[in-house]
């Protein structure tokens, strides 16, 4: 392969950190979330959410705690502003929900973003991006740096322009591709947009850095995000904000690290749909937070549900391995992750009432699985299922809580030989009925008595 062809990321941006502090930080609360499904993730569909499909997300969003949603880009369709018309002339926005439109730096389109939001009650965000990065200015821009830096700031006059006097609009930027942009550069950008829109600490500016095409380690965006964090000019009244996408796989990685780094905010997809490899899954991090004894502050206590409402309006199956949510996340086929995922509910159970206290209470220590099921509305019988990897503890499992068969351990080892036997001949998963009738065959209805 020719990979000669590509430089690291150290030969293409100024990483500007020698001396770091994010590597001693500690995660000690959830960040500000804001999904942004239904703008970054629906330009990013084959087939863009219609209006019941973006409602209906809309509302998903609002049901599971989420304060701050972008809804939308409403200079670039029509659905889009009709989308943002329907949620400033409906009741349908709560209001404690800050509204997000996005926009690029082009006086036409901002002033046709800003007349989409007249009517929102609550708060609002105009969210201004220009891309940053010199491959984009040169490339994609046509306009050196000193040209770009003016555009930056013509559409930010023209923000304060059509917005007027509404109390109700807060101003966000976002250097689109700041991780390859130069780190004064782009400081001096942030530090321009700040001064112009008089970011104060009652009315701060949100300052979103984008990892848009993600091309180095976490560590690398780390140091970037920690630099902004500690020479920004008016850090007080800035929300630090970041976008990380998922080009290497590394989405929620980057999101953590960039936390620990000074980061306030974080925008991303639920279950991380998104362009090419998708944004950042502010699902996965958030749960993440929660299997650290972070409260996320917003409610998956019926993931199953969420993830039918999100596969409805994006049109797009969630993977079987998904963290947390994926069909498969919470089930064993080993033999070996089986027995000690079964020894370890056994002792849960056996605490929960040597204590005196629910199960839902107590500390969960359960081999193999990162967090209780329970939390998140999955029971426990799919935790355990069985094919010609599973052991005697497997298949013991599976009798016991579907059948109330409690096997001698002398049974348990001679049923798991001939359960592995047909295991193997069928090369397939066995499904419990499989299993019962396997055992009454082999011993007869007498010894379910005796089990």
């Amino acid at each position: 392969m020719p990979s000669y062809r590509y430089a690291s990321v150290y030969d293409r941006v100024e990483v500007p950190l020698a001396e770091r502090h994010w590597p001693n930080a500690q995660i000690s609360h959830a960040p500000l979330w804001v999904p942004v499904d239904l703008r970054d993730g629906n330009q990013a569909l084959p087939d863009p959410m219609d209006p019941a499909r973006k409602r209906r997300f809309f509302e998903l969003l609002v049901a599971m705690g989420y304060k701050e949603i972008e809804v939308g880009y409403p200079s670039a369709s029509q659905a889009d502003y009709n989308f943002v018309r329907l949620l400033a002339e409906s009741d349908i926005v709560p209001a404690d929900v800050t509204i997000v439109v996005f926009t690029p730096a082009r006086r036409d389109l901002i002033e046709r973003t800003v007349d989409s939001v007249w009517g929102i009650t609550g708060d609002v965000v105009v969210h201004m991006y220009t891309a940053t990065a010199p491959t984009w200015r040169d490339v994609v821009l046509g306009r050196d740096g000193a040209e770009l830096r003016g555009l930056v700031l013509a559409g930010g006059r023209d923000v304060l322009e059509f917005t007027g006097e509404a109390g109700n609009i807060r101003f966000e930027f976002s250097p689109e591709v700041f991780n390859l942009t130069e780190p004064d550069y782009v400081l001096g950008l942030c530090d321009d947009m700040t001064r112009l829109w008089d970011a104060t600490p009652e009315r701060p500016v949100i300052l979103n850095l984008p990892a848009t095409v993600e091309v180095a380690t976490p560590n690398v965006y780390a140091d970037q995000i920690e630099y902004m964090h500690r020479n920004l000019a008016r850090r007080d009244s800035v929300i630090l904000s970041v976008h990380p996408h998922n080009d290497r796989g590394t989405g929620v990685a980057c999101a953590e690290l960039a936390i620990l780094a000074g980061a306030q905010r974080v925008e991303g997809c639920v279950f991380g749909n998104g362009e090419r490899t998708g944004n950042v899954d502010i699902a996965t991090l958030a749960l993440n937070m929660h299997a650290q004894g972070i409260d996320p502050m917003i409610d998956f206590s019926n993931i199953d549900e969420i993830a039918r409402t999100v596969e409805y309006c994006t049109r797009m199956p969630i993977h079987e391995r998904h963290p947390y949510v994926g069909a498969l996340v919470h089930t064993a086929f080993s033999g070996t992750h089986q027995d000690a995922i079964k020894k370890g509910l056994a002792e849960h159970r056996e605490r929960a009432l040597r204590t005196g206290r629910s199960e839902r209470e107590i500390d969960w220590r359960v081999p193999y699985l990162p967090i209780d099921p329970a939390d998140i509305g999955r029971a426990y019988d799919a935790v355990i299922r069985v094919n010609s990897q599973s052991g005697k503890g497997g298949f013991a499992y599976v009798l016991l809580t579907e059948y109330g068969l409690d096997l001698p351990r002398e049974m348990q080892i001679d049923f798991a030989r001939r359960a592995q036997a047909l295991a193997d001949e069928r090369g397939v998963e066995i499904k419990p009925g499989e299993l019962y009738d396997l055992f009454v065959a082999t011993y007869g209805k007498g010894a379910l008595n005796a089990s």
